[in-house]
């Protein structure tokens, strides 16, 4: 513990474990706490976080809207990507926490802290995600990670503390804590309590933006969404700013049950984790995308994008975030995204998603060529050298083993 810090800058969710972190910092290192909420598009009240941070005493309160900022320049960055984790896994947390701790080093710079704080425990992810932004922006920043540090290893301790001191327990109906939940506009995740055994099917009624397939409309839904230069701008002909349009796309898809998933993933820490998530606009809008990447992208650029996408995705689930790696790709994805411009049309229909047309200014797709009807622009004949010179290899080799 260091004894010279004298204010530390918290990311307070106004939940159980950061009202009891905010009480704990005050307490175990006598120095001011400053609240730092970031308003990603979680979907709560967040002036009941600053009224708990009153309540605790703190005097320095931020309540940051960052819906904009995070959709613009964090969500649809890596969707340029088309990142999948583990194939799967659209990285709504992962995005989400490079944001915040570049608003929480602002902050510490602008009130003169000497030090910054988080809520993620010692066996996650976030933990690394938060820190290693923390010190890529701020290299000699102090940093204090309260489940590293305290004695309060469990939920059940967390919860007497707070009794201890006063401190509000949000419950869910049957009295107990909800789910551990971790919402933004890209997506809300869930995990533990009865999902830690990867067995167990979660509770319908546990979701809070996604209809289940079963009770999805028994009519199909069509959208269209208008991008340029990589990234969606209107849907449905109707121009939007990030946030609003994915935000569009949530209420879109999560009426139709779109969205879901289950998984196991392998956390970066070395560990296996079972999380369930709702991603329905991000869903979405990956379907729509590649369907104009298709179109528009070269077949060596496209395929090369596919080669580095894992490899990106594991670097914005790891944390790497503000990395040089992770610049290093995005530079060489956006290059790609210049004449990714055209229109999507999906048709959505209980927890599907059927890309059904797309069209581009900059297609790349000529039916003069490709047509199986007669045609004067491509010769047939050309194809038999083509075909021998890629199989001379493979003849090289048959004859070796005659």
């Amino acid at each position: 513990m260091t004894a010279d810090i004298r204010k530390v800058v918290l990311a307070y969710s106004g939940g159980l474990d950061t009202s009891v972190i905010l009480k704990w910092l005050q307490d175990a290192y006598r120095c001011e706490v400053v609240a730092f909420t970031a308003d990603i598009g979680q979907g709560e009240e967040l002036d009941e976080a600053r009224r708990k941070a009153e309540m605790l005493g703190v005097k320095e309160i931020f309540v940051d809207d960052l819906r904009e900022e995070f959709v613009k320049d964090f969500v649809f960055p890596m969707f340029r990507a088309n990142a999948l984790y583990e194939g799967t896994y659209l990285l709504g947390t992962s995005v989400a926490r490079p944001l915040i701790a570049k608003r929480q080093i602002e902050i510490a710079r602008a009130v003169g802290a000497d030090a910054v704080a988080h809520g993620a425990t010692g066996k996650g992810n976030d933990q690394v995600r938060f820190e290693l932004s923390y010190y890529a922006l701020e290299p000699g920043i102090k940093v204090i990670a309260p489940w590293r540090e305290w004695d309060l290893g469990s939920r059940t301790r967390l919860i007497e503390y707070a009794e201890s001191h006063q401190i509000p327990i949000p419950t869910s109906g049957g009295g107990e804590p909800p789910y551990s939940m971790d919402a933004n506009l890209l997506h809300v995740s869930y995990e533990g309590r009865a999902l830690e055994d990867p067995w167990v099917e979660p509770d319908e009624s546990m979701f809070l933006r996604t209809v289940s397939p079963q009770a999805a409309p028994d009519r199909t839904t069509t959208v269209e969404i208008d991008f340029e230069s990589g990234d969606p701008v209107a849907v449905d002909g109707k121009r939007l700013s990030p946030a609003s349009l994915l935000q569009r796309l949530n209420e879109i898809a999560g009426a139709n049950g779109i969205g879901r998933v289950d998984l196991v993933e392998n956390r970066f820490v070395g560990m296996k984790s079972r999380g369930v998530y709702e991603t329905p606009g991000g869903t979405v809008l990956l379907s729509a995308r590649r369907a104009v990447e298709s179109l528009t992208l070269d077949k060596g650029a496209l395929h090369l994008k596919d080669e580095l996408m894992p490899r990106y995705a594991e670097l914005v689930y790891n944390g790497f975030w503000f990395s040089p790696e992770r610049a290093m790709v995005q530079a060489a994805i956006d290059e790609s995204q210049a004449r990714v411009n055209g229109t999507a049309r999906l048709r959505l229909y209980k927890g599907n998603v059927t890309v059904v047309g797309r069209r581009s200014p900059d297609s790349m797709y000529d039916r003069d060529v490709v047509t199986f009807e007669e045609d004067t622009v491509y010769d047939q004949r050309d194809a038999e050298g083509f075909i021998k010179l890629n199989a001379l290899r493979l003849r090289l080799a048959a004859s070796r083993r005659d």
